[in-house]
């Protein structure tokens, strides 16, 4: 979509915009259990709720339903289009909110939240791929990041509304700081029917250059029947080199690689881990229960801040530069988290470097992950490429989500005195995703879909 009329970045962003709103759903469900997780604990302390028990039904069961989704979010996302999942993701994230703030015992509540985590896995495909394939190349990473940017956004909401919700309802206050999320995902199913089908999609699964030439002009392309000839060329070429379209196959060797090491480093970073913890790291610090809330908002807070700023510069610097960038502060930043619990340094030098992490990987992971999956698959097998990085990821955020109790329980975890080997683990793990980025990650700026396919896949 390299010939655009003036008006039609408008026209893009408005559409990009409401299909990235998912995101925002998906960092607000995402964090909105930080506040709720130690009132659940003492609701149901009666129950047998063992490290174990609390990491894997409480904490991170909306990560498994999230790893589900991901998983075969792509199946449905190819053959029913982008526009009706994103529908039916709405639809899941509505319910989820209601059902489980109404909740009367943890299975029923870690049922519902199985179902928002579904949502979640499902958008984190669906969402990013529709953006991308309406998307032209030189925006492609801004709009692509708006995804990434309303999950930021969602996740400092989340934060701000379980600080102001504290209290409310006294005991059952954690039920009105995961009913709320209702409000946006209502909102956001409504809007999803406004927009139009992905004309990439309506070439590659439907073959009808009809629907997509009228997509690609209500977009404001000038020249549609040379983009359509354009896609329909490589998706043609893409049938042509695929073994019995199987996805796992040679030819997608290296971007099957790719997409599965970017996935992997952004969780080994120890981002979930963090967001998920903040007030109980915090509180780890030596800051009281309503202070470390607070001071979670400054994470949220940072992590908006920096995301805007790795908006801006996607487009400008590229993809490989800023990862570069993100994981030289990751290094620095989570060796002297470490520092100041094995040396006990005090709670304002520990805040002051958690916050640095967070500006890092908003300006590295955060910004560039789900534009750089979105990216580097053909357009025959986006989705599935984009569910492949997608549950790669939220396999490891779950896993890493389950452990910690196990680590951080301050009556039997096996850190329970001082967690300072998680932080150094991590930093080790930024020094490999340095050497990863500097090696291996090739630079997607600028560059077609199309032409981009032939340059990964030879």
């Amino acid at each position: 979509m390299s010939n655009s009329a003036p008006s039609a970045h408008d026209s893009v962003l408005g559409i990009s915009l409401i299909a990235a709103l998912a995101g925002f759903i998906f960092g607000f469900d995402t964090v909105v259990i930080s506040g709720a997780n130690q009132p659940i604990k003492n609701l149901w302390h009666t129950t047998e709720i063992s490290p174990w028990f609390h990491g894997f039904f409480i904490m991170s069961m909306a990560l498994w339903g999230t790893v589900v989704g991901a998983l075969f979010g792509g199946v449905p996302t190819d053959r029913y289009g982008r526009k009706k999942v994103l529908l039916w993701i709405g639809i899941l994230f509505s319910v989820s909110a209601l059902g489980s703030a109404l909740a009367a015992d943890p299975y029923s509540f870690s049922f519902f939240r199985f179902l928002g985590g579904l949502g979640i896995g499902i958008s984190s495909v669906a969402a990013p791929a529709y953006v991308s394939e309406i998307s032209t190349p030189a925006m492609r990473g801004r709009l692509v990041a708006l995804y990434q940017f309303n999950i930021v956004f969602g996740i400092l909401v989340a934060f701000l509304s379980n600080y102001l919700l504290a209290g409310v309802g006294g005991v059952n206050d954690w039920r009105w700081m995961l009913g709320v999320m209702a409000i946006p995902s209502l909102l956001y199913t409504g809007l999803v029917l406004t927009i139009p089908e992905s004309p990439r999609w309506l070439l590659a699964a439907r073959h009808d250059e009809n629907a997509a030439r009228e997509v690609f002009q209500r977009l404001g392309v000038v020249d549609a029947e040379a983009l359509i000839a354009t896609v329909t060329h490589g998706i043609q070429a893409e049938a042509g080199s695929t073994v019995a379209g199987t996805f796992f196959q040679p030819s997608h060797r290296r971007i099957i690689w790719l997409a599965f090491w970017i996935a992997f480093f952004n969780q080994w970073s120890g981002i979930n881990f963090i967001l998920y913890y903040a007030p109980e790291i915090l509180e780890r610090a030596g800051l009281a229960a309503a202070d470390s809330l607070r001071n979670s908002i400054y994470i949220g807070g940072a992590n908006l801040l920096f995301t805007f700023v790795g908006l801006w510069l996607i487009d400008r610097i590229g993809r490989r530069t800023l990862m570069v960038i993100g994981s030289l502060g990751y290094i620095l930043s989570l060796s002297m988290v470490a520092y100041a619990f094995q040396s006990s340094a005090g709670s304002s030098f520990l805040l002051a470097f958690l916050l640095l992490f967070i500006a890092s990987h908003a300006l590295g992971q955060g910004a560039v992950i789900w534009v750089f999956l979105s990216e580097i698959f053909p357009n025959r097998i986006r989705a599935r490429g984009q569910a492949f990085g997608a549950s790669t990821h939220w396999v490891f955020a779950a896993l890493i989500t389950l452990i910690t109790p196990v680590f951080l329980d301050k009556e039997n975890g096996l850190l329970k005195e001082n967690p300072w080997p998680i932080f150094a683990f991590l930093a080790a793990m930024m020094v490999l995703q340095l050497a990863w980025t500097l090696t291996r990650m090739p630079e997607t700026k600028g560059i077609p879909l199309e032409a981009l396919e032939q340059k990964l896949m030879g």
